[in-house]
């Protein structure tokens, strides 16, 4: 029975390796800025288009206040409005590399941290392209809430250059009442 089991398992891992899909991330290049100037990050940029996540699901005029913490960490400030309620959370990020200034970490809960890679800035600080190790999460954000369409379709040549999926793009209401 011993010998039957082992048998099993290695049958399993090997078909399992060699019936796997490629891996989405072999094709998604998320390397980030050379260069990032925190305090000219530091403020409130509007939320123009993410990718969907159980956290912001159905959240409309969301934004992301910034502000340098004395203890050289980064507060934030996640704002947002769902069905009628604004909802915000608070929390902390920090540039644990400054060789790697574009990869942040934020966590909204205790020490737990996740990835905030600043994939692209622009040269003036007006809009930024956010995403993470994987590919699972994407903004674009800008210091307005609304972006030009020429300006928007250059952002999404640009991510799609990238390998990310643009369709699954959640483009966020800034402008109608709340």
């Amino acid at each position: 029975m011993k010998n039957l089991l082992l048998l099993f398992c290695a049958c399993f891992s090997i078909s399992a390796c060699g019936f796997s899909k490629s891996n989405p991330m072999d094709t998604i290049d998320n390397h980030t800025v050379q260069s990032l100037d925190l305090n000219r990050f530091m403020g409130r940029w509007y939320e123009i288009a993410r990718y969907d996540h159980r956290f912001e699901k159905e959240m409309t005029h969301v934004s992301a206040t910034y502000s340098l913490r004395e203890d050289g960490k980064i507060e934030v400030l996640n704002e947002g409005w769902k069905d009628g309620e604004l909802k915000q959370i608070k929390g902390k990020a920090k540039q644990p590399d400054p060789n790697d200034p574009g990869k942040l970490k934020v966590s909204f809960f205790l020490w737990f941290y996740a990835d905030y890679y600043v994939l692209e800035i622009d040269p003036d600080y007006q809009y930024v392209l956010i995403g993470s190790s994987s590919d699972k999460y994407l903004w674009i954000m800008s210091r307005n809430k609304t972006i030009p369409d020429t300006l928007r379709d250059e952002l999404l040549r640009k991510l799609q250059a990238r390998g990310y999926d643009t369709d699954r793009l959640v483009f966020v209401d800034q402008q109608t009442a709340k």
